[in-house]
């Protein structure tokens, strides 16, 4: 049978929290959900953390390190993948007058500090948003300039730790390229499509299709939507040769009227692979697959 593994996004920096009361936003909370994930079939557990008292998006390392630690004390075998993604958001301060930045919400920081919670916990995985894009509705752009990548694949291939490309539309995979042709990234590479997300490429399936066609032959892919198309696209990805990602990160329904959780959204999705004769791959599996080196204290 053909091998897929799960990912799952537990929790996300959207704005989720006040729409479910699944969704998990402190330290131990986020910490025993990607447990849960990983008993219910996922081999890969996406990171963020929030404030644990507001819900908010943080990027604290503190918190950080308090996920990373409950998992592992857990002894759950899980393959952590932290975001790097924190860091990037540039909010101008009206369509008439940009300047100056709306200071609220902007949050820009360099390359080194965006990995600084990476290089203190050593996870196997952390992502690298290959591109800058207008993010949603308003005045938000996420911002990742080639300088910005350059550096941050640099120090995260220089730390041992496998990069997912995550790639929101056609021109990021044509920037991975170029960061794997000069070097900065090493194979095996793992990209992650992600479809549907506004701005960047829609979820329909010639979109899909042109970003699929396009990875080169030996890199590993995965590809997720939002919302009602989250799980049809686990179904979709399998097929089109690639793995899954569900999560609360990107969609809060299980079915039509009920709130999902990270563990119910896993078992679904491990199921409907399974349905399909997909193999669904554990952590060691996934481990050899993408070259993985796992951090003993």
């Amino acid at each position: 049978m053909p091998e897929v593994f799960i990912t799952c996004a537990v929790t996300g920096a959207g704005d989720t929290v006040g729409k479910s009361d699944k969704v998990p936003f402190t330290p131990e909370a986020i910490a025993s959900d990607v447990i849960a994930a990983a008993n219910a079939g996922a081999a890969i557990a996406h990171i963020h953390v929030r404030d644990p008292i507001t819900g908010e998006p943080d990027r604290q390392i503190a918190y950080y390190q308090e996920v990373v630690e409950r998992v592992r004390a857990s002894q759950t075998d899980v393959i952590l993948n932290l975001t790097a993604g924190m860091g990037g958001d540039l909010v101008i301060g009206s369509v008439e007058k940009p300047l100056p930045l709306d200071p609220n919400q902007t949050d820009l920081a360099g390359a080194t500090e965006r990995l600084d919670h990476v290089r203190l916990l050593h996870p196997e995985i952390c992502t690298l948003d290959c591109g800058t894009m207008n993010f949603g509705e308003g005045n938000y752009v996420a911002t990742n300039t080639h300088d910005t990548l350059t550096e941050m694949a640099r120090q995260i291939t220089t730390l041992g730790v496998r990069p997912e490309i995550e790639v929101f539309d056609t021109g990021q995979l044509w920037e991975a390229k170029a960061l794997v042709d000069q070097g900065l990234i090493d194979l095996p590479v793992m990209v992650q499509l992600c479809m549907g997300v506004r701005w960047g490429a829609p979820n329909d399936l010639n979109t899909f299709m042109a970003l699929v066609n396009n990875i080169p032959e030996g890199w590993t892919f995965s590809a997720f939507s939002l919302g009602r198309d989250q799980l049809p696209y686990v179904a979709l990805a399998a097929v089109a040769g690639g793995n899954a990602r569900v999560g609360l990160e990107d969609n809060l329904y299980l079915d039509r009227g009920e709130l999902a959780t990270n563990q119910t959204l896993t078992a679904r999705a491990k199921q409907i692979l399974e349905s399909m004769n997909f193999d669904v791959i554990g952590p060691e599996s996934v481990r050899e697959k993408l070259e993985l080196t796992k951090w003993v204290p």
